[in-house]
């Protein structure tokens, strides 16, 4: 009997591993198609309780100031990092020590992963999970088709997914003609785009518009060339 039980455990973990061996693959092969083609979808917009609304823009065809605006306000270390910030993450779990919740600390990297494959939420095991994805996206994309992919998967209103969709909507023209100020308003819209409107701002978003400005010009036109170009 004890040797049956001993036989069933070992049976039960070789189907475990061999099961997570499959995932991991499929995960993976999935992140390498991606890197070439546009995501027809992402998690959270399977997960939208409203209409879903997203246009793909090559970030090429992109003013520089536009994913510049959304580094500025989101992960202004992105050009330097490896996929996860362990200085702010390290920062938000002494936070939470101190009994002041779980705050995000996400880079770029890891919120594209979040929005493409994980869902909503604050906990430890989605927050390893998108921080294990984040590197992986970080070798087998690359920064360029983070920052790309981000832009368009990124919620930014009701039901609106990425910069194109936003801009029409918001602006009633494509985010290839949005000014400094305009994309600035539309980075401001995270982490709460169903509750924010970039033209009809609060006192509050006003003051984070200027401020995402004033980044960006510390940054410099120039910040996102490494990786753009």
């Amino acid at each position: 009997m004890v040797q049956d039980k001993r036989g069933f455990v070992g049976w039960a973990w070789l189907v475990l591993w061999r099961s997570a061996l499959c995932l991991l693959l499929l995960i993976l092969a999935l992140l390498l198609v991606l890197r070439f083609v546009p995501p027809p979808t992402s998690s959270f917009m399977l997960q939208s309780p409203y209409p879903v609304s997203q246009h793909w823009i090559s970030i090429d065809k992109l003013p520089a100031h536009v994913p510049l605006a959304m580094v500025a306000s989101e992960d202004q270390r992105f050009v330097d990092h490896h996929g996860v910030d362990f200085a702010a993450i390290s920062e938000a779990l002494e936070q939470y020590d101190d009994g002041r919740g779980l705050r995000g600390a996400s880079t770029i990297s890891q919120q594209t992963a979040k929005n493409l494959l994980l869902w909503p939420g604050q906990s430890f095991i989605r927050k390893g999970l998108e921080a294990a994805l984040a590197l992986s996206l970080e070798v087998i994309w690359g920064k360029k088709r983070i920052l790309e992919v981000y832009v368009n998967v990124a919620e930014l209103g009701k039901g609106i997914y990425g910069v194109e969709a936003a801009s029409q909507h918001y602006f009633a023209k494509s985010a290839r003609h949005l000014t400094i100020n305009e994309a600035a308003r539309l980075a401001v819209l995270l982490p709460a785009p169903r509750k924010r409107d970039p033209r009809q701002l609060t006192p509050y978003l006003s003051q984070r518009v200027t401020w995402v400005e004033r980044q960006m010009r510390q940054l410099g036109p120039g910040y996102l060339a490494p990786i753009l170009n």
